[in-house]
């Protein structure tokens, strides 16, 4: 399997965070979101060495050759004043911005990734992805995903003009619980997890210290037979949690307003 290998400088922190939905439910409301976002990548960036955002970072998000969505200014100007620092951002690509091309890497430098990716970061293995489709179950999204890749539907939208594009996929992921839902409040049970089930499967071949996720929304860190950890990061629509690692992984709530 690729691996990527990150050796991490002393004093310095490694940050994770999921499923912002910048966008929802409605721009007044999730701009107050995305500056309680912004404080907190202010905070991070004295001691950040890698900022790892791992997908919904926009509830919806499509690029067309020559416009993308309006918004989100502050956000993206944020995210490039880190990397201008000299911190690495991973970009992974969610079920709502799995439409992501090259705009973050060409204008911000971002490295963006569709699938789960394997990293090594102080002596630890950690397998990292959005979490949508893996593991059994969640057959209703797959379906889903594979009309939204397939290339002759991809090649339709684009040409709706945009307005009428943004509003068609705005009322469509809210409408259909692609945000946090019901069903994302309480732990289903180790059994009933598909992410867990994924996890567990994997540790019969692979070895790996921490699995890493976002999409589930619900925030949790779990022992899976004591041999690796299991994270799903939570959201900042509800939770407002994020990840650290240096020498161990924590699960932390951004403060207050």
């Amino acid at each position: 399997m690729l691996k990527t290998t990150i050796n991490l400088e002393p004093g310095k922190k490694v940050y994770f965070a999921s499923d912002q939905h910048f966008g929802a439910p409605n721009p007044k409301e999730s701009k107050i979101r995305e500056e309680r976002f912004i404080r907190w990548m202010d905070e991070i960036k004295h001691d950040a060495q890698v900022l790892f955002l791992m997908g919904d970072l926009f509830d919806f998000w499509h690029e067309w050759k020559h416009v993308i969505p309006k918004g989100y200014v502050r956000v993206l100007g944020k995210i490039a004043e880190l990397k201008d620092r000299g911190i690495h951002i991973y970009f992974f690509v969610g079920n709502h911005d799995l439409w992501m091309k090259d705009y973050l890497e060409e204008e911000i430098g971002c490295t963006v990734f569709y699938k789960k990716q394997y990293f090594e970061m102080g002596g630890k293995q950690f397998l990292l992805a959005h979490g949508d489709g893996l593991g059994p179950g969640d057959k209703g999204y797959k379906r889903m995903k594979k009309v939204f890749t397939n290339p002759v539907a991809q090649w339709f939208f684009k040409w709706l003009h945009p307005d009428i594009a943004m509003k068609i996929a705005l009322y469509m992921s809210q409408k259909n619980k692609m945000i946090s839902g019901d069903e994302d409040k309480e732990f289903l049970g180790e059994d009933k997890e598909f992410l867990i089930i994924y996890s567990k499967k994997k540790l019969e071949t692979e070895k790996i210290d921490y699995f890493i996720y976002g999409h589930r929304h619900l925030p949790m860190v779990l022992d899976l037979q004591g041999k690796a950890k299991y994270i799903n990061l939570g959201d900042w629509i509800s939770y407002f949690t994020y990840g650290v690692f240096e020498k161990d992984f924590e699960l932390k709530t951004f403060g207050k307003k």
